[in-house]
């Protein structure tokens, strides 16, 4: 069976190559002023069950989720429903992202954003900072297959030089203890096998049960559809949840992100 996430990584480093992200980071001037949201303090002193709502406009599974998408229209209705921040997909070729959705989203909201892409250079996190988010997500396994210029904690390192807090994901077991030995702000457990996009929930749990979080930011990603699953993953031990597909799609997205964040 083919690996999709060697299909994701190789896409990656080609559209670097390219020079995309390098028109969107601005090197001669400061760092976007929303980079100083925290997006850790925001999910630790959230009064209800943290959630990172996901905008994005298609994914590899589903194809386009909405037609048209008005990425700050979708981001208010997240916000006045309640998230505690909101995650943006940037990734061009199977996503259909762009750092530009994420300054719309910027130009929208007030709670912190997380860029989400598979970060291979540091020029990403430059575009990242510059089009205003808050933090950026980095993949463990992009850094353990040697997808990237530097390994992982040199890119730590490099984006909280610039500003932003890191998102650090991990799928496996191995995966995760390497992400709590590092310094991130906050590390993540997707649900999602990215080399055969199957989805189980099951991943948060197995994972929490084997190796404690030690008091880190734990958040689950990928796979809640329902009140009962965001019930099911704070069960196992996840403090926050990210949700994309299930809120893009639903008909009234405020309402969808309300009855998340109501469920515990």
């Amino acid at each position: 069976m083919p690996d999709f996430f060697d299909a994701l990584c190789r896409t990656a480093q080609k559209t670097v190559a390219t020079g995309y992200y390098a028109t969107f980071a601005q090197r001669d001037e400061p760092p976007h002023v929303a980079s100083t949201l925290r997006l850790s303090e925001c999910v630790a002193t959230c009064a209800h069950l943290p959630l990172i709502a996901e905008v994005k406009a298609a994914s590899p599974t589903r194809g386009a989720l909405q037609g048209n998408v008005d990425a700050g229209e979708i981001a208010r209705y997240m916000e006045a429903g309640g998230a505690t921040g909101i995650s943006v997909v940037t990734e061009p070729d199977f996503f259909k992202g762009s750092p530009h959705l994420l300054q719309d989203v910027r130009s929208s909201v007030s709670v912190p954003l997380l860029m989400k892409d598979f970060v291979v250079s540091e020029c990403q996190i430059e575009a990242a900072r510059d089009a205003g988010a808050s933090a950026i997500l980095l993949i463990q396994a992009l850094f353990d297959r040697g997808y990237a210029t530097c390994r992982a904690q040199e890119m730590i390192d490099f984006a909280h030089a610039a500003g932003l807090e890191v998102f650090l994901e991990a799928h496996t077991v191995s995966e995760f203890e390497h992400a709590l030995s590092s310094n991130a702000d906050l590390v993540g457990i997707n649900n999602r096998d990215l080399r055969t996009l199957n989805v189980d929930l099951m991943t948060t749990k197995e994972i929490l049960e084997k190796v404690p979080a030690d008091g880190r930011i734990v958040v689950s990603e990928s796979g809640v559809m329902t009140p009962e699953n965001a019930q099911f993953l704070r069960r196992c031990g996840a403090d926050a949840l990210l949700v994309g597909s299930a809120l893009m799609r639903a008909a009234d997205v405020r309402l969808a992100v309300e009855r998340l964040v109501r469920a515990v």
